[in-house]
């Protein structure tokens, strides 16, 4: 039989209501928002469940979101399936990390809060920018972005045919006209508020050490896969200064997702909200089993594919 992982994803993905119904359903759901409401002294159950501006602002967005992933996730466990490895892509990773036994859900969530405050306030409005560039070769990207005059670096290597590129406006602006002349498919300006995973954010990444320096980090009772280059993370040693990296450096998420292809995982869960993991999955391998639970009525489906592979 093969093995399981447990994925995370990323900002982006969050929308109004995510989350309620494993709220208003599951015991165990409501104690995590209760318990983060406590915590981070914020009305998470109305970021998460009311329409509002607030959900995509960045440092609203973070803890909602991670939030939301940890409570379903505790549903999920309720049934009795234990991954072999976690994942999460960008913010993903806190959940995973916290999910793994490394980092506890007080001090992880703590960090999510600081973290969202960090990324959104490291670069003024309007100067920095991010675009998703479809249908190019990552190492084509990699060439004309090396060409490009100002900051622009490739923020995220999500799968074949999806990288997205990230740094100054000016210069993502001019670097997504090159990559269209190249060939891109499309290039799409993104709607965030800062130039995330850019050196720009070298000095959020650094304030951020600072935080993880005061925290006790332990050994991961579940080993998950890191976003800065895409290993397996078995020790405690490191993890602390990967958290900060990744805040200033590429999401190597294709590397994570091969990494856990080459440890033997053939069933992926995609918990939280969307889709968003589970359509990459099928674009690095088609073969793979992939399941989301965004929504209660997923268990079901879950607990089918569970059954069939016995």
């Amino acid at each position: 039989m093969g093995k399981t992982a447990f994925l995370f994803p990323g900002q982006g993905a969050q929308y109004t209501g995510m989350g309620k119904d494993f709220y208003d359903s599951y015991k165990v759901s409501k104690e995590i928002y209760d318990r983060a409401e406590e915590l981070l002294s914020m009305n998470i159950r109305e970021l998460c469940f009311e329409e509002n501006a607030k959900l995509s602002v960045t440092r609203y967005t973070q803890p909602a979101l991670a939030v939301t992933c940890l409570a379903i996730y505790e549903r999920v466990k309720e049934l009795g399936l234990q991954p072999d490895y976690f994942a999460g892509l960008s913010l993903g990773e806190y959940p995973a990390v916290i999910a793994s036994g490394a980092i506890t859900i007080e001090e992880g969530l703590k960090l999510v809060k600081i973290r969202g405050e960090l990324m959104e306030t490291a670069v003024p409005e309007g100067i920095g920018g991010m675009a998703a560039v479809l249908g190019l070769d990552s190492t084509i990207i990699e060439d004309i972005l090396k060409e490009m005059e100002g900051v622009v670096v490739i923020a995220n290597y999500n799968c074949p045919g999806q990288i997205v590129i990230s740094g100054e406006k000016e210069a993502v602006k001019a670097a997504s006209v090159k990559l269209s002349e190249a060939g891109a498919k499309k290039v799409i300006p993104l709607n965030v508020s800062g130039p995330f995973h850019s050196p720009m954010l070298k000095e959020a990444g650094e304030k951020l050490l600072t935080e993880l320096n005061s925290i006790t980090v332990r050994k991961p009772a579940i080993p998950y896969a890191a976003n800065v280059d895409g290993s397996m993370v078995t020790e405690a040693e490191g993890i602390r200064e990967s958290l900060s990296r990744q805040v200033y450096s590429s999401v190597r998420w294709e590397d994570c997702v091969r990494t856990l292809l080459a440890e033997g995982v053939d069933l992926f869960v995609e918990i939280g909200p969307g889709k968003t993991l589970s359509a990459f999955l099928k674009k690095i391998d088609k073969n793979v089993t992939a399941v989301n639970v965004e929504k209660a009525e997923d268990l079901e489906k879950l607990k089918e594919v569970l059954h069939a592979r016995g």
